[in-house]
């Protein structure tokens, strides 16, 4: 059971280093209270919160997966390498393949009914 709240610990500790160390994390935590707080005033169903939840999760996760890639390559090739540039260039491409694919599940989930609520778009 001490394991378990261990590793509780570290993957938290990881987190807070993600927000702290990493400007694109703050931008990704402010589009999270948005998105929550529409989801909230719009009153999402449990499917189209269901979708949110899992948007949003997959954002986070490639973040961190790139955080990972590029500070283990930076300890393992201080220097520039190619290869290494390549790497850090793919998972920052993973990040921003899951950015733009949560801001068209935002629009869809939140902006169009959004308009709707304030009285624009029929």
């Amino acid at each position: 059971m001490l394991r378990l709240i261990r590793s509780f610990g570290y993957a938290f500790s990881g987190m807070v280093y993600l927000v702290k160390s990493q400007p694109n994390a703050r931008i990704h935590a402010a589009a999270t209270l948005v998105a929550l707080g529409l989801g909230a005033w719009l009153g999402l169903d449990a499917c189209r919160w269901a979708v949110l939840t899992i948007t949003i999760a997959l954002v986070w996760s490639m973040e961190a997966l790139n955080t990972a890639v590029e500070d283990t390559l930076d300890l393992t090739y201080p220097d520039d390498d190619p290869l290494a540039k390549s790497a850090k260039d793919v998972a920052a491409a993973g990040v921003l393949f899951a950015a733009l694919g949560a801001a068209a599940v935002g629009v869809w989930l939140l902006l169009l009914p959004f308009l709707r609520r304030i009285g624009f778009g029929g």
